[in-house]
């Protein structure tokens, strides 16, 4: 996905909604961050078709920031929905993998002043990871989606790091999850 491209889905978008495309690019946002965080949501699986969604928070948040990653996280929540019911279909209930909180609050300080991820043991990170790794696969094999639940500061370097171990794994932030699913904690990951 590239500038052509993004100007293309602007350009059909420009037919229903003209003055959100005219005040998004390149008033608020450079055409480069917009398709940064298109390439972002796609790199995550996550659909953009709603692009008139994704225009409409780009547009709101683009006062505070120009960060591309900040701007995917909140077009995350801005799909919750879509994104959620693409994971488990229109079950009542959402199956996660959590993360002890002793162990998340580790994670969390070590992503303070952090840049692309937490600075921690080796050792912890691999049992992590493999720990993380094994519980998706039990929820594949049991005919479930395997979701990673964690905070929101967590959930970029979290999901980078289990997508080659765990390619089904989806890692959602807990500010993710609709008000109108339930959440049933699957197995919690401890250090």
């Amino acid at each position: 996905l590239g500038h052509e491209e993004v100007q293309q889905m602007l350009n059909r978008l420009q037919r229903t909604a003209p003055k959100l495309v005219e005040d998004l690019v390149p008033k608020a946002l450079p055409m480069s961050i917009v398709v940064k965080v298109l390439q972002n949501l796609l790199g995550e699986r996550v659909p953009i078709r709603n692009l008139r969604t994704i225009c409409e928070t780009l547009a709101e948040h683009a006062p505070r920031t120009q960060d591309p990653l900040v701007l995917t996280a909140a077009v995350r929540v801005a799909l919750s929905r879509a994104l959620v019911q693409a994971i488990s279909g229109l079950r009542s209930d959402l199956p996660v993998i959590t993360l002890e909180p002793q162990l998340e609050q580790v994670l969390g300080d070590a992503m303070q002043g952090a840049d692309g991820g937490p600075g921690i043991e080796p050792g912890l990170a691999d049992r992590m990871h493999q720990a993380i790794a094994d519980s998706a696969r039990r929820q594949e094999m049991n005919g479930e989606p395997a979701v990673l639940l964690v905070a929101p500061k967590l959930r970029p370097w979290l999901a980078r790091l289990m997508k080659h171990a765990a390619p089904g794994l989806s890692v959602l932030a807990y500010n993710e999850i609709p008000e109108n699913r339930r959440v049933r904690v699957v197995a919690a990951v401890g250090r």
